[in-house]
């Protein structure tokens, strides 16, 4: 008879404990150890990738024809995945609930079962009817496209030995359990065997796989970091489920550029593509005070985002700093800096900032249109009309060069923006940009001069 044992692991990192803890000892979580059962007895586990034997060989020699890509039918997608699909790797796909991450997914195995291409689309979460009303209504139908309503997975892979799809979609990866681990589905163990199965089988059958996953109320991959070391790409979704477009980044890709981001609308027909992302994410108007356009660039894709910045006096101490699309602790180093550099008073007022369309930034070259921003809130001045800003701030005041100049100025002199503000090494290393004015700065008080000009200075 198998003897049992108990041990508890980390919901959160995965650590294992012989005894109940209120505090994880690896990750400092609260309240974030299960107690799981496991039957110590010996098991020959399976874990190579291919059933053949391979020698050694030199690299040049491996053949890259024998694994070509294939469109998902998305222009975004595809972008985010470095050109499209490659046969046996495994993406993984995150968001909050109701951001679209199933919509993709069907649109996805519609339009590859509809060139000719076997699909297997398996759900934990729901029935195979109510997969069949979403087809519909995203007119998602084809003949080489197989459901089932499965979630344990020794029966997936037999589902797929027997169907022997090109792409396999597994939703979600928290609702597929192993019956030889007693633990619940959406564990640690369940999801760290689970996916390390759902790898091999991908591997040897070279079967592209699309895992989705869960997040947390934080908006953290929900279950363990190794997950997203198993899988070859990261896919997340970003925005608000009220909005009318989703962001889609790529946080990991073996077979592209990070970071990268594909944009969509939501619509009763499902996500589509938005190519031209910079109209989107520009206002009708640029006269308000505390609103910058900042040129930044996601991936290889250069996007023109508007950074607002509202200042206001507090009588409460101390005062409030709120932001769900910036770093806090960079908005708190930019206060530092005018507040030491400039003896603006910044400091003792709340500051709120967010971006258009909730569109996360995080990039050096944000500092000075944030910084800007902030500055022209705080002595309710304008803006510069049809202007550009785009810089590194440093705790000198200095403005630093940044990476892609050439790019931020043709995108935002395609957008019809006349005067771009700019670091001055930028500025030397720019050739001839026709229809633009470049304004180079080479400190902070430069730039707020040139950016926030007087009335006169203005008109003229």
């Amino acid at each position: 008879m198998a003897k049992k044992k108990i041990k508890y692991v980390c919901q959160e990192c995965g650590a294992e404990s012989a005894r109940w803890l209120g505090k994880c000892p690896m990750c400092g979580k609260w309240n974030t150890l299960v107690e799981e059962v496991v039957e110590d007895i010996p098991v020959k586990t399976e874990h190579a990738l291919t059933t053949a034997y391979e020698m050694p060989r030199r690299i040049a020699e491996v053949d890259l024809a024998e694994l070509p890509r294939f469109s998902t039918g998305s222009g975004e997608l595809d972008r985010v995945l470095g050109g499209g699909l490659i046969p046996g790797s495994i993406i993984l796909i995150a968001g909050d609930p109701g951001v679209g991450k199933s919509s993709l997914t069907l649109a996805i195995c519609a339009y590859i079962a509809n060139n000719g291409r076997r699909v297997l689309y398996v759900t934990g979460e729901e029935s195979s009817r109510q997969i069949r009303m979403r087809a519909e209504r995203l007119n998602a139908l084809a003949d080489e496209l197989f459901i089932c309503a499965e979630n344990n997975l020794e029966r997936i892979v037999k589902h797929v030995e027997k169907v022997e799809p090109e792409l396999l979609i597994v939703d979600s990866i928290q609702t597929i359990y192993k019956s030889d681990i007693e633990s619940a589905p959406g564990s640690v163990s369940q999801v760290r065997e689970c996916s390390a199965a759902l790898m091999r089988l991908a591997k040897s059958h070279g079967v592209t796989t699309f895992i989705i996953g869960h997040v947390t109320k934080d908006g953290n991959l929900a279950g363990p970091r190794v997950l997203e070391h198993i899988v070859d790409t990261v896919l997340f979704f970003e925005g608000e489920r009220n909005a009318d477009f989703r962001v889609l980044r790529a946080i990991k890709n073996r077979f592209g550029a990070t970071s990268e981001i594909g944009l969509f609308e939501m619509r009763n027909s499902g996500l589509a593509d938005v190519p031209d992302a910079s109209k989107l994410f520009l206002p009708e108007k640029f006269e308000d005070t505390g609103s910058v356009i900042v040129p930044t660039v996601e991936g290889t894709r250069p996007l023109l985002v508007e950074i607002q910045a509202l200042v206001a006096p507090t009588p409460f101490m101390p005062p409030r700093r709120t932001s769900d699309s910036v770093d806090i602790k960079k908005i708190q180093l930019l206060l530092a800096v005018l507040e030491k550099r400039l003896h603006l008073t910044i400091g003792s007022c709340d500051v709120y900032m967010k971006t258009a369309g909730g569109i996360k930034i995080d990039e050096p070259a944000t500092d000075l249109p944030m910084t800007i921003a902030l500055a022209s809130s705080f002595a309710n001045r304008k803006i510069l009309p049809q202007c550009v800003i785009f810089g590194e701030v440093g705790l000198s005041g200095e403005i630093r060069a940044v990476s892609k100049a050439r790019q931020r100025v043709e995108e935002s002199a395609r957008m019809g923006f006349q005067n771009i503000i700019l670091p001055k090494k930028n500025f030397n290393e720019m050739q001839n940009v026709p229809n633009v004015n470049l304004l180079p700065v080479e400190n902070l008080r430069d730039a707020l001069k040139i950016a926030m000009p007087r009335v006169k200075e203005a008109a003229e």
